[in-house]
C-alpha cells in the first residue's frame, strides 16, 4: 500500500478543496462529492450550524432516531428518544417498558449531584505550612471566581467545596485542590473547567505575593487544571419490583419463581466475572448511550463514568443486582451519570432539542432518571433473553432487515424472506442462501 503523504493546513482549506484532497487519497473525487453531499441537509442555516459544531466537516454521519414508548417511571408516562443503530435496542427497550408499565413502573431517584474537578500542582514548601495557608487561600479563590459562578449560583448551583489533597507520597511535591460544584441543569464541563483554571492562575499570584513565604515556598507550579468525569457524588438509583406470581407471564414453562431464580443468578454472575460484567454492562450502556446522544450529552464521558464507578471496590462489576425476598422480585440499577439539559449541544442541535421537548423539557434530575430506567431496561430485556430463548433468536430477527439490504434484496424477495424465517434461526448464510435460491428459481 503507498503511504500517504502528511496534509497541512487541512483545517484552513473550503469544504470543497478539503473533498478534493480526500480524492485524491482515494482516486474518486467525483464519486466522493456526490456520496457526501448526499449526505447533506436541504436546510442551509442547518447545516451550517452542524458544520460548525466540529472540525475538519466534509458530511453528515446519520444514525437513526428513534422512539421507546410507555416508559412509566414514578408514575409519569414518558416516551423516550434514542439514537441507536443496533436496531434491538430500542426493541428491547419497548418490551421491558411495556412489561414493567403493568407492573408498577420504574422507581427512580437522584441520590446526589456533586460533580468535581481539581487542580494539579507542584508545591516545594512544608505541607504543614500550606495546610496553614489554605483558609486564606480558599478565601481568595472563592473571591477569584465569583464572576465566573454568578449565573450558577442564581440558579441555585455554583461552587460547594475546595479540599487540599496531599499526595506527596506518591509524587514529589504534587498536591491537588479538589473542588466540588453543583451545575444546575447544565452538565457544566466549561463552566467547571473555567472555574478551575481561574482559581490556579489566582493560587499563583497567591503565592508569590505572600508576606513570609521564601522564595522556594512563593514558587507554585501548576500543572494543569480540568474536569473530572468521575463523578461518584453525582448518582441516580432506578428499580423495578413486583411479586413472583407476576413474572409467570415471562417465558411458557417458566414459572415466575423459576425465571426469577433463573435471572438472578445470572446477574450474580455478573457481580462474579469480568468477562460477563463488561458485556452486561454494555447492555446497560445501550439505552443509557442511546439516550445521550437524542438529547446531546456526551456519551463516552457517561461510559468512562461508570465503568470507574464499576470498578471502585478493586474489581469491576455489574452495575446492577437482583434480590428475591418475601416473595417479590427486585432489579437495581446504581450509577453515576453526569447529564444536562441547558447548553452544549442540548438546544444548538434541532435533533438534541426536539429530544428534550418530546420528554417534556425535564430538569438535568429528571434526565438522570429517564436515562437510567432506559438502562435498566435494555439490560433487563437482555438478561431476559439469555435465560429463557438465548440472545441470538430475537437479536438476528430484528437484524433479519439489515441483512437483507446487504444483499439488496427488493421488496418482493424481502417479503418471502420475513415469513420464511418467522420461526426459524437467522443467520447470515441461511438468509444469502434463501435470497440466492429464491433468484435462482426466476432464472
Amino acid at each position: 500500500m503507498k503511504r500517504k503523504a502528511i496534509i497541512s493546513g487541512f483545517s484552513k482549506l473550503s469544504r470543497e478543496e478539503k473533498m478534493e484532497k480526500m480524492g485524491e487519497l482515494t482516486g474518486s473525487a467525483e464519486q466522493i462529492k456526490t456520496q457526501l453531499d448526499s449526505f447533506r441537509l436541504q436546510n442551509k442555516e442547518q447545516q451550517d450550524l452542524l458544520d460548525d459544531i466540529s472540525e475538519n466537516t466534509l458530511s453528515n454521519f446519520y444514525l437513526p432516531f428513534g422512539v421507546a414508548p410507555n416508559f412509566l417511571i414514578n408514575n409519569h408516562l414518558y416516551h423516550i428518544p434514542m439514537v441507536i443503530e443496533e436496531s434491538s435496542v430500542i426493541a428491547a427497550a419497548s418490551r421491558s417498558a411495556k412489561f414493567w408499565a403493568s407492573h408498577g413502573g420504574f422507581t427512580a431517584r437522584v441520590v446526589s449531584v456533586v460533580k468535581s474537578g481539581q487542580v494539579h500542582f507542584i508545591w516545594k514548601g512544608d505541607s504543614e505550612k500550606l495546610n496553614d495557608l489554605l483558609p486564606e487561600l480558599k478565601f481568595d479563590l472563592y473571591q477569584a471566581t465569583k464572576e465566573i459562578t454568578r449565573n450558577m449560583r442564581q440558579r441555585g448551583g455554583g461552587i460547594q467545596g475546595i479540599q487540599l489533597v496531599n499526595r506527596t507520597d506518591e509524587m514529589e511535591s504534587y498536591y491537588q485542590l479538589h473542588v466540588t460544584f453543583d451545575t444546575a441543569d447544565s452538565m457544566g464541563a466549561n463552566f467547571i473547567n473555567s472555574c478551575l483554571e481561574k482559581m490556579a492562575q489566582q493560587m499563583k499570584r497567591f503565592f508569590k505575593q505572600y508576606e513570609g513565604l521564601s522564595d522556594l515556598e512563593r514558587e507554585c507550579e501548576v500543572i494543569m487544571s480540568i474536569l473530572s468525569n468521575y463523578t461518584p457524588d453525582c448518582l441516580v438509583e432506578c428499580s423495578v419490583e413486583c411479586s413472583l406470581d407476576e413474572l409467570d407471564e415471562i417465558h411458557p414453562g417458566l414459572s415466575g419463581k423459576e425465571f426469577a431464580a433463573k435471572f438472578q443468578k445470572a446477574s450474580k454472575i455478573a457481580e462474579l466475572d469480568v468477562y460477563r460484567a463488561a458485556t452486561h454492562n454494555k447492555g446497560i450502556f445501550n439505552g443509557i448511550d442511546a439516550v445521550a446522544l437524542a438529547t446531546g450529552n456526551d456519551f463516552r464521558a457517561i461510559e468512562a463514568n461508570g465503568h470507574v464507578y464499576a470498578s471502585q471496590s478493586g474489581k469491576y462489576k455489574s452495575l446492577t443486582h437482583a434480590s428475591i425476598s418475601h416473595n417479590r422480585f427486585r432489579y437495581q440499577l446504581t450509577m453515576p451519570l453526569s447529564l444536562g439539559t441547558v447548553g452544549g449541544l442540548t438546544s444548538l442541535h434541532p435533533l438534541a432539542k426536539f429530544g428534550l421537548e418530546l420528554l417534556g423539557k425535564p430538569s438535568a434530575k429528571e434526565l438522570m432518571m429517564i436515562t437510567a430506567a432506559a438502562g435498566l431496561a435494555n439490560n433487563f430485556g437482555a438478561l431476559r433473553s439469555l435465560v429463557t430463548t438465548g440472545i441470538q433468536q430475537g437479536h438476528m430477527k430484528m437484524h433479519l432487515s439489515n441483512l437483507l439490504n446487504s444483499l439488496k434484496a427488493d421488496y418482493e424477495e424481502k417479503k418471502q424472506a420475513l415469513e420464511y424465517f418467522a420461526h426459524k434461526t437467522v443467520s447470515y448464510s441461511e438468509v444469502e442462501a434463501f435470497i440466492k435460491s429464491l433468484r435462482t428459481k426466476l432464472q
